[in-house]
């Protein structure tokens, strides 16, 4: 027979009421929040970012930058949108693409560009470089990737949440990744396109 050191009522429909009551309690202490643990979901939600259109790439082209190291795909005048930057200081040289649209910091994104009968996925980070939060990633100028670069056919290049450039086919980014595989000993080629557009 069970025996319990605890009195129980004389009455076992007293007995049979206070037990779920005190069950109750139990479960109610431990569910009761911890002080100090709470957590406002308005504190920790973050405002959802509206998905940033395509440009209009139609007449936009890549052009080199002053100092021969960057080649950069822009319209007329304005400032880039896709930069292909050569590190020639690095062992072995490296290539940084640079998608120029909004970033936040700690945000990473894979950068798809098709083209030239390949598909290429470059990782990008949001990096915050000459006040600008923007997307960036490098690889060295050997990486099989680059080659999406190296033909004359027309590109696309996807950044979720910030449109895809469609980009005219053109010979000065495969040049551009040759003289940089090279170490920059290639003979400044890349411009000869560009001056005769």
């Amino acid at each position: 027979m069970f025996r319990s050191n605890c009195p129980l009522p004389d009455r076992p429909w007293l007995a049979a009421l206070l037990i779920p009551l005190l069950l109750a309690a139990c479960r109610q202490a431990e569910q009761a929040p911890v002080e100090g643990q709470r957590i406002e979901l308005d504190e920790v939600r973050k405002e959802a970012r509206r998905p940033i259109a395509s440009p209009d790439t139609e007449g936009a082209r890549w052009t080199v930058s002053a100092n021969g190291q960057a080649i950069g795909f822009a319209a007329e005048g304005q400032a880039p949108w896709l930069t292909l930057e050569c590190r020639l200081k690095d062992h072995p040289p490296q290539v940084t693409i640079i998608r120029h649209a909004p970033a936040r910091p700690g945000e990473k994104a894979l950068f798809p560009v098709i083209g030239n009968g390949t598909i290429a996925r470059f990782k990008l980070d949001a990096a915050l470089t000459d006040g600008e939060w923007r997307w960036q990633g490098a690889v060295p100028a050997d990486d099989a990737l680059l080659e999406v670069f190296t033909g004359a056919r027309a590109l696309e290049a996807t950044l979720p949440g910030a449109g895809s450039l469609l980009i005219e086919g053109s010979r000065i980014p495969g040049q551009f990744i040759a003289w940089c595989r090279a170490g920059g000993a290639v003979a400044a080629a890349v411009g000869e396109e560009q001056a005769e557009e």
